[in-house]
């Protein structure tokens, strides 16, 4: 009996790639198998995504659904500044499923967030810097923000300051003075993004400094430092011996 048909037919069995189109409850359920045998950071983003979203919609896996999302805001950052209604507007994702990206959104903010208010802000700079990334990273625009900081510096509360345009922001120290104040703060550290990508602090960065720091000190108010955002780098001035 020839049997090399039937053995051509089984070695061709035995490598036949996985079907890479949607196969119903696989392509969402694979993520969601992965990360409780090997944890969540054993996923992609796009497989993180999916995960939230739960479902697709027609035609599509929540996988697919969850990589056409970061295709279209270009990321997790990108992500990260999309509103509730603008998500709501991708195809396959609608109110609710943005309403879920929106939640585990907040939920990564608060908790960075929480990492900081728990300890000495100069004892945590660690916890400090992957807040102020998370917070001012995806912004397309400068944000200025002050962490304002009790006698034990502790966290009293993280505010933002001011919101300017790609390339400057205006702050007032005056109004800075009255939140401080307001807060009862003992100390502040001031933080901005830079969008160009650019992390150095610009002469204006340093002069406007200079000029918080006078004012506060006034107030008995001590500036810790200034940090510059952008992208995954963090500038210190105090680091820098800016202050």
């Amino acid at each position: 009996m020839d049997t090399s048909s039937t053995d051509v037919t089984a070695s061709a069995s035995a490598w036949s790639p996985r079907p890479t189109g949607p196969v119903a409850g696989d392509a969402a359920e694979r993520p969601r198998e992965r990360l409780a045998a090997r944890g969540a950071s054993s996923l992609t983003d796009a497989e993180l995504v999916a995960v939230i979203l739960g479902t697709g919609a027609a035609g599509r896996s929540a996988l697919d659904v969850g990589q056409a999302l970061l295709e279209r805001c270009g990321g997790l950052q990108g992500l990260a500044r999309m509103g509730p209604s603008t998500l709501a507007s991708v195809h396959g994702v609608g109110e609710a499923k943005a309403a879920k990206l929106a939640a585990g959104l907040e939920i990564a903010r608060r908790v960075l967030l929480a990492d900081v208010a728990r300890g000495d802000a100069l004892t945590s700079p660690d916890a400090v810097r992957d807040y102020l990334r998370f917070t001012l990273s995806p912004e397309t625009v400068e944000v200025f923000v002050g962490l304002f900081l009790d006698s034990q510096h502790r966290l009293i509360a993280a505010v933002e300051l001011a919101r300017g345009t790609l390339a400057q922001t205006s702050v007032y120290p005056r109004e800075v003075v009255k939140t401080a104040l307001a807060r009862n703060a003992a100390a502040v550290i001031f933080a901005h993004n830079h969008p160009s990508g650019v992390a150095e602090p610009s002469r204006a960065d340093e002069l406007l400094t200079q000029s918080l720091r006078s004012a506060l000190a006034l107030v008995d108010v001590r500036t810790l430092d200034h940090l510059v955002v952008a992208g995954a780098r963090v500038t210190s001035f105090a680091e820098r011996g800016l202050l």
